[in-house]
């Protein structure tokens, strides 16, 4: 695969809950309102040390969206997904942009976020602010 090159990042950090890898700050966050299975995620502007897997399409709260899942660097956990395309012209803001569930990640003051088992969602994650 090549040698591992893992950026570190500066100011509040958004890191791997598994291997504490930085992936995003504070500062990129373009919305809190997201949802995933198991609870919270956040869509960032930009996100670091991923890699990104296969495009696919899946069907989610706000309509038919292109995703990728996004894997951390470090450890290869599974932290989220990236828009590739939004089908709806009302989601076309999230092109390009990630969302990292908060259950992967450890917060900038070092916090996890728990499960909350009763997020039950049918379909896909979402946004539930537009």
């Amino acid at each position: 695969m090549g040698r591992l090159f893992v950026v570190d990042l500066e100011g509040k950090i958004y890191s791997c809950k598994h291997c504490r890898t930085h992936l995003a700050l504070y500062d990129d966050i373009v919305s809190k309102s997201f949802h995933c299975r198991h609870g919270k995620a956040y869509l960032f502007n930009k996100v670091a040390n991923v890699f990104v897997g296969e495009k696919e399409e899946r069907m989610m709260i706000t309509g038919l969206h292109t995703v990728a899942d996004i894997f951390c660097v470090g450890c290869g956990s599974i932290v989220g997904w990236k828009y590739e395309t939004a089908h709806e012209r009302s989601q076309k803001y999230k092109e390009g942009k990630s969302v990292l569930e908060r259950f992967k990640v450890s917060g900038p003051d070092g916090s996890h976020y728990w499960v909350n088992h009763e997020h039950h969602h049918i379909g896909g994650s979402d946004a539930d602010d537009v």
